[in-house]
């Protein structure tokens, strides 16, 4: 791992200070949030962006009301709203992972075969996907072998080859499992094409120099990044607290 940055950080910053033990826990309602949050403030105004199954579905409800992003799904829905209620939610609207949905003013609904051609060609701003493994370089495995519990990449594939910036949103452990390492060991759904990674306890910005510490969640510490991942990181001389 790069020290010079880290030990001029903890020297002359009261980010060294860990104000929680090791063995702190955030319930998943508290991950999700974080994260979502976290993952919402990336958008440009007219931003069109495309959200992953799972967790990112959640990133379209924390956008600012005052801020114009258009989120598509890729079962064929451009005009993705937040949630719907529990109670008596409109079963006729859902996202890919078929979670209810509102439909925005002037939302529209086509099929699949449209929904990959914008995919496909460049025209989505952003993605926020999910992830099984990240590694140092940006490399992205979101699936297992056939036959598993996942069954395969599904759209995730062609949203991370075709849009212009690439967000993993993910939970920074999978029952203790580490999932930002040093090389992905799963089967790569995309090599190289990840910008940021967004977890509960931290943001990465991932560049041609590999991964940058640039957000820490206060509950944690620089140590318990390190211990958490097994990728090489520095750590930015601009490190922030994340927004929690």
């Amino acid at each position: 791992m790069e020290l010079t940055a880290e030990k001029t950080l903890v020297k002359d910053s009261h980010l060294a200070t860990n104000p929680i033990s090791h063995g702190h826990e955030l319930t998943k309602e508290q991950i999700r949030e974080i994260v979502a949050k976290r993952a919402a403030k990336e958008f440009k105004e007219g931003d069109v962006v495309t959200l992953g199954i799972g967790l990112p579905t959640a990133v379209a409800d924390y956008v600012s009301e005052d801020k114009h992003v258009i989120f598509q799904s890729e079962n064929g829905l451009l005009g993705v709203g937040k949630s719907q209620p529990k109670e008596n939610p409109d079963t006729r609207i859902t996202n890919a992972g078929g979670g209810f949905v509102e439909a925005k003013y002037g939302a529209c609904f086509y099929d699949s075969q449209m929904a990959f051609t914008m995919m496909r060609g460049g025209h989505i701003d952003a993605t926020v996907l999910g992830a099984l493994q990240v590694d140092e370089e940006g490399s992205l495995a979101s699936w297992l072998i056939p036959g598993k519990f996942v069954p395969g990449m599904g759209g995730s594939m062609d949203l991370v080859v075709g849009a212009k910036k690439v967000i993993v949103a993910m939970e920074h452990l999978s029952k203790g499992t580490v999932k930002i390492v040093k090389k992905c060991s799963l089967p790569l759904t995309a090599y190289r094409e990840v910008d940021l990674i967004i977890t509960e306890r931290c943001v990465f910005n991932v560049d041609n120099e590999g991964l940058e510490l640039i957000e820490i969640n206060p509950m944690f510490s620089i140590d318990d990044i390190k211990s958490s991942v097994t990728a090489d990181f520095r750590v930015s001389r601009n490190l922030k607290f994340m927004d929690v």
